[in-house]
């Protein structure tokens, strides 16, 4: 992994931040789910700033990414990260570039003063789960995470 770097995405990155948002959902088997455009990732991630992403990149290559941004613990009283979407691609999986992007994570997260580097993991994604145990990630097994979307997010707001 000599040819192995990080950078943070910037605004001509949309198609591929895309392209990564599309593979990651055809794994989790949610393709139908992808209702993203590259103007509307422009608009929030790099015009609003409401998230930042974080491309694994060998030899000029992105192979992997990290979007991210941030939540709150009212309990710590600060910021935390929290992880939406990590993806490798396959043909690099099992090399390093997962758990470089975590490291990454980890590191701005102290770096800002962040308290938390959180995400979710789908049940059934053993190979992922199995993965980031390895790296001492606790799964938050007393939660259930709860969701308003589309019309019912429009009801509420009412």
């Amino acid at each position: 992994m000599e040819n192995f770097t990080y950078r943070f995405a910037d605004e001509t990155d949309v198609g591929i931040i895309l392209q990564f948002i599309r593979l990651l959902a055809e794994y989790e088997h949610m393709e139908n789910d992808v209702v993203a455009t590259e103007e509307n990732l422009r608009e929030w991630i790099f015009e609003k700033g409401k998230a930042e992403v974080l491309f694994a990149v060998e030899d000029g290559r992105e192979v992997g990414f990290a979007l991210f941004c941030y939540n709150f613990s009212t309990f710590l009283g600060r910021a935390g990260i929290w992880l939406e979407d990590l993806f490798v691609l396959p043909e690099y999986r099992g090399k390093g570039y997962g758990k470089g992007l975590l490291k990454q994570l980890a590191k701005i997260a102290v770096e800002r003063g962040c308290g938390r580097l959180e995400w979710y993991c789908l049940d059934w994604n053993q190979p992922s789960i199995e993965f980031y145990r390895s790296l001492g990630a606790v799964p938050l097994d007393e939660w259930t995470t709860y969701r308003l979307t589309g019309d019912t997010l429009k009801k509420m707001a009412e």
